[in-house]
């Protein structure tokens, strides 16, 4: 097997080097159907990554990586001990793995603790109630918070309602639309409710289903408005109150949270490359994120981001494969906070912004892929088209719009082309923040096809005469 993708890698170079004279041109001067050609001639080694990821000796690697770190890890919040022997983990991995230029570049990330949490219905019947703090959250007093409900399922509803929320805990039952407009109910809730006066808030988790399972994540305060805990709780409590008030009945909660927010600690994005063998100054960067919530494994989100990012690079390492330009695999440090990782990286890395020629981030899950989530200029957009294209074997072709992420999108708002793996959503946002982001949620057969289409895109995009065109 070895000796055929060889063969089929040692075809592609001569093929690329005969023929029309279209290295060192201006990508300008180029028409599309000579980039066309270009890219078509690639297939060969597409395919070689595909049957190594898919059939070959390679299928399977990137669960049982993601099994061992995550299992021998746990949870990975911000800040906390966990991620940092995650970080080292994986410095040891990528050492190990003969990638090159591998090293940790630190930065100052938020530390925040949950600390013990509860949720107590007194009335109009006793019932603990599953609860997740919020990140960044404080807690409460020691004896907590007991006061009645509030009942509201938009921000709309609690401003008309304003003079019944002083001194009340607010429950938000805002139905789940999508997650990019219903997050904002996680992310504001408490500054919402602490404006009308109230004493806590608690918001119904955001995900489109759910068993029982509250979710987590961040949440902001504002400058000249009140801190109050703030927690989420599952879509099945927050459906009950709501249904208990049209009643007519009283509801009173007794929350107790010992969250706490200590000073900033050090952490460190972790890097490593396979350097170009032409244009070693320009980037393609393949990125997850290292960190998670303190629930379930942190497997899915972004375990799974991480573990293909990495095995891509090992995928091209294993064909003997040398890109153009540097291929720089990024593991993010404190993601779910904000992309503080990401965030201290750019500032430290856009002085060579005109060398970057693709961002990719996958962290939305690696279940079986649909396509490419892109931003960029139409003609780098038509290009990507082409790559994808090479994908045909697998049937995972599609360009969508929106390749966004939190962790690219400094490098995208300056312009420069991002991508995203887009994954079944639906299942991501079910397990997304939740003790059920478990490697049972992962599939192997799935997490090869992602590592392929990742492989893929960032090989090509890497080894191709000239960068991806900017608008």
């Amino acid at each position: 097997m070895k000796l055929l993708l060889l063969t089929l890698v040692g075809a592609h170079l001569l093929s690329l080097n005969s023929g029309k004279a279209v290295y060192g041109r201006d990508a300008q001067k180029r028409t599309f159907q000579e980039i066309k050609e270009e890219i078509a001639r690639y297939g060969d080694v597409a395919k070689a990554i595909i049957d190594l990821a898919v059939y070959g000796k390679a299928q399977n690697r990137s669960f049982e990586r993601l099994a061992l770190l995550v299992d021998t890890t746990g949870p990975r919040l911000s800040g906390s001990e966990n991620l940092e022997k995650a970080i080292q983990i994986m410095y040891r991995n990528l050492k190990e793995d003969g990638l090159e230029n591998v090293h940790l570049e630190q930065v100052k990330i938020p530390h925040w603790q949950r600390g013990e949490e509860s949720a107590l219905m007194l009335e109009p019947r006793v019932q603990k109630m599953a609860i997740l703090g919020l990140g960044s959250s404080i807690g409460t007093p020691p004896e907590g918070i007991i006061a009645e409900v509030l009942v509201v399922t938009s921000f709309d509803e609690l401003k008309r309602r304003a003079q019944e929320a002083k001194g009340k805990i607010v429950v938000y039952n805002q139905p789940f639309t999508n997650y990019s407009s219903t997050v904002r109910y996680r992310v504001r809730g408490a500054v919402e409710a602490a404006k009308v006066g109230a004493l806590a808030s608690l918001i119904r988790s955001v995900t489109p289903f759910s068993i029982y399972s509250p979710h987590t994540g961040i949440q902001e305060y504002q400058d000249g408005v009140p801190k109050i805990p703030t927690a989420c709780i599952t879509v099945e409590d927050a459906e009950m109150m709501s249904r208990m008030v049209s009643l007519g009945n009283k509801i009173v909660i007794q929350l107790k949270m010992e969250a706490k927010t200590y000073a900033e600690a050090y952490s460190f994005n972790t890097v490593a490359e396979i350097i170009g063998s032409k244009y070693p100054e320009q980037v393609v960067l393949v990125s997850g994120h290292l960190d998670s919530w303190d629930v379930g494994q942190g497997a899915m989100d972004d375990g799974g981001g991480v573990v293909i990012s990495w095995e891509a690079l090992s995928l091209i390492k294993d064909l003997g494969l040398h890109p153009k330009r540097t291929l720089r695999l990024v593991l993010w440090t404190a993601e779910e906070q904000g992309g503080i990782g990401a965030f201290q990286y750019y500032q430290s890395h856009k002085a060579n912004i005109s060398n970057y020629s693709l961002v990719m981030e996958s962290d939305e899950g690696t279940f079986l892929p649909s396509g490419l989530e892109f931003t960029g200029s139409q003609k780098a957009r038509d290009i990507m088209k082409e790559v994808m294209s090479l994908l045909k074997p697998i049937n995972i072709t599609q360009v969508f719009s929106d390749g966004e992420g939190t962790d690219i999108n400094f490098w995208i708002q300056a312009g420069v082309p991002g991508a995203s793996l887009r994954d079944d959503l639906g299942k991501y946002f079910a397990f997304h923040h939740s003790h059920g982001d478990t490697m049972s949620a992962m599939d192997p057969k799935q997490m090869n096809v992602a590592a392929a289409v990742w492989a893929v895109v960032s090989y090509v995009v890497a080894d191709m005469e000239e960068m991806l065109p900017r608008s």
